[in-house]
């Protein structure tokens, strides 16, 4: 073994969770199996208040890596949902008589479309180079919309019944739970809730009292249909989304956390038990990024001075953008990274070091020569239509990470430890599968396979909502693999 080899082995100690699974992505088999789900979704959700550093990109890395294996191991339909965090604080000021804070979310201060326009800047580029990387498909929600939906609110308004058992687990230290309700003449809110009171609450909705330090006292209504905002904090915010989640009989919710999170994750749990219903979900948490003092790596505390850049910090590291080359690039870096860690459980479950992270990058070898192709997963029986030149035509709906597909990209089309190599050489679009069909003509689509029943065979893989999103159809020809 040559001394580069020797430099890239990462070595860890066994633990609890490595001793007990030969597989990371087994931590979901026990759920997978109770449940028998039509399909898993990763969630992770993400404060969208700048740049993403290392730590973010490493989980997000993980679901969509995670939903891969998942869909090869447990032959089960797989997503990515994130969760955009668009409630975080975009501004905080002080009451200048009480000296409470008081916070606007982003959305409150910018409003829908620019959030949406900060997705695209920090998210977008490189959940869609994720998907082509993973052959997983993405769906994006921002809390403001998730808050809205009639569902979350329902399970909120279920809480309030026991407000008084879980405003301790969500609260150790002063039992006040913070539920922000912004003034509706300014959508600024008292951070930390200490004058909000509810007032009366029932099966239909909620009143709640408040104060604005501009516009006085208020009083807002609950309801599933009511526009008035509901801005949970951290704790509250799961407990509603992850008890939401496990509501749902048809998509199994796997949550994707940082480390970090398994110690606020106890109160969480604590909530869950004060209330009547399922247990949680199944979560999996990534590995920290820490300082060389054990502490996890902060870019706040270092743009701020307090610490200094720890050992083997690199500028990519606080900030993605900061890459030395393009997006790309630095997913299939992440990839590598994050795959070399879930090899084995006993180099996921454990944290990293900044220095020990840029030895084990510093030691990556060089890409190989070649294309990079987006990966698509296919049943047995298409794949091997496309593997003998057979099938001509892919069909697809146009999910977000589709929308950029042109001739000459490549795809990878895989099917357990096989796959094919492919260029695309056209693509289409339709409004339903019907007219896809009549266009392209079905022995193209596949040869083996009457027109009807291929129509009832896709529309049993996606369904009204999926095809809503559009319809598309690949031509596709085989290519040779390039030389390594």
């Amino acid at each position: 073994m040559n001394g580069r080899s020797d430099r890239m082995e990462i070595i860890s100690p066994n633990n609890v969770l490595a001793n007990a699974m030969l597989r990371s992505v087994d931590m979901v088999r026990p759920r997978l199996q109770a449940a028998n789900p039509d399909r898993v979704a990763f969630c992770v959700g993400t404060q969208i208040n700048g740049a993403p550093h290392l730590g973010t990109s490493l989980v997000q890395t993980a679901a969509f890596l995670l939903a891969k294996a998942t869909k090869r191991t447990f032959n089960v339909d797989a997503v990515v949902r994130f969760g955009a965090l668009d409630n975080a604080p975009y501004d905080i000021q002080l009451d200048p008589e009480t000296h409470h804070a008081y916070q606007q979310t982003y959305f409150h201060a910018l409003g829908e479309q620019a959030v949406g326009d900060l997705i695209g800047k920090y998210y977008r580029a490189m959940f869609d180079s994720l998907a082509d990387a993973t052959g997983v498909d993405y769906e994006i929600e921002t809390y403001s919309a998730q808050q809205a939906d009639p569902a979350f609110r329902y399970e909120f308004l279920a809480t309030l019944g026991r407000l008084d058992q879980i405003r301790w687990p969500l609260a150790p230290s002063h039992g006040q739970v913070h539920i922000r309700l912004p003034c509706p003449a300014c959508g600024w809110a008292e951070k930390r809730a200490e004058r909000t009171r509810l007032l009366r609450a029932g099966s239909g909705g909620a009143d709640f009292a408040a104060v604005c330090t501009d516009h006085g006292d208020y009083e807002v209504a609950i309801t599933a249909d009511t526009s008035a905002y509901l801005d949970l904090a951290t704790l509250y915010r799961n407990l509603v989304k992850e008890r939401l989640a496990v509501r749902d009989n048809v998509t199994l919710s796997v949550m994707v956390k940082g480390g970090d999170w398994a110690y606020g994750c106890q109160l969480v749990d604590e909530a869950f038990a004060q209330l009547p219903g399922p247990p949680p979900p199944p979560r999996v948490f990534t590995p920290m990024v820490l300082t060389d003092t054990g502490a996890k790596l902060s870019k706040s505390l270092i743009r701020e001075g307090k610490v200094p850049p720890p050992p083997g910090t690199h500028p990519w590291m606080l900030d993605v953008s900061e890459w030395p080359s393009d997006i790309d690039s630095y997913v299939d870096a992440m990839v590598w990274l994050v795959g070399k860690m879930l090899a084995d459980p006993k180099h996921f479950y454990r944290s990293y070091t900044t220095a020990e992270l840029d030895r084990i990058m510093t030691a990556r070898p060089t890409t190989k020569a070649g294309v990079r192709a987006r990966e698509m997963n296919l049943y047995r029986r298409y794949f091997d239509l496309v593997a003998d030149g057979s099938k001509t035509i892919e069909v697809r709906v146009q999910y977000p990470n589709l929308r950029n597909l042109a001739a000459g990209d490549h795809i990878r089309f895989v099917c357990g430890r096989d796959d094919a190599l492919t260029r695309v050489k056209r693509v289409a679009r339709y409004r339903s599968f019907e007219e896809m069909l009549d266009a392209e003509g079905p022995e193209k689509v596949n040869p083996t396979s009457p027109r009807d029943q291929q129509l009832a065979n896709i529309r049993r893989i996606y369904g009204p909502e999926k095809e809503a999103l559009g319809v598309l159809a690949i031509e596709i020809e085989l290519v040779d693999e390039p030389a390594s």
